[in-house]
């Protein structure tokens, strides 16, 4: 459940935790996304907490935009008559338009916006099955661990990743794991 200030203020109070829970509880009682975006500090996120993003569709314009600003013409994602005698019997979206993209949905669900430091790297990364246009896709991120650094203002989020197609299948899974501000930090 993707957890987001429903005050309408837009800033972030000293204890966000009170507002969490009342929008966390709006979401689910709604069903409805939430507009207000309240950035989650380290000691904002624990192990067992999940986010989900809203849903995106793939189109033409995303593969062939993709493909032109990669270099990777590969006609399995081009070639409209050419996959068509492939397994698959249509064009399969890039495998890491789809790992990309993953990092533009978690950003949609505003959990770390504001409190994100940097992307510490992309692990055991797998493609269980493939990717088409007209796919619906969601990204869900399971937080794993956190810990503190020794420098006391970040901390390093352990996430695992999940995407998923319209069907709920999972069409990619891995690690994305992030370093992020403490509260103190980014309110410093």
């Amino acid at each position: 459940m993707s957890r987001r200030s429903g005050d309408g203020s837009g800033g972030v109070a000293a204890d966000p935790a009170p507002a969490l829970a009342r929008c966390e509880a709006a979401a689910v009682d709604s069903g409805a996304w939430q507009t207000e975006v309240v950035p989650h500090y380290l000691e904002d996120l624990e192990a067992g907490q999940t986010f989900v993003s809203p849903g995106r569709t793939i189109t033409e314009t995303d593969v062939m935009s993709f493909a032109a600003w990669t270099g990777d013409n590969n006609q399995v994602h081009t070639d409209v008559e050419f996959a068509k005698s492939t397994r698959y019997g249509q064009r399969v979206v890039h495998g890491m338009l789809g790992a990309s993209l993953c990092l533009g949905l978690i950003a949609r669900t505003g959990v770390f916006e504001g409190s994100a430091v940097a992307l510490l790297g992309i692990d055991d990364w797998t493609f269980p099955l493939p990717v088409f246009i007209g796919d619906t896709l969601t990204c869900t991120v399971e937080i794993l661990s956190t810990r503190l650094t020794s420098k006391g203002t970040t901390g390093i989020v352990e996430r695992r990743v999940v995407l998923q197609n319209q069907r709920g299948e999972t069409v990619q899974s891995g690690r994305m794991d992030l370093m992020v501000l403490t509260r103190a930090a980014a309110l410093a």
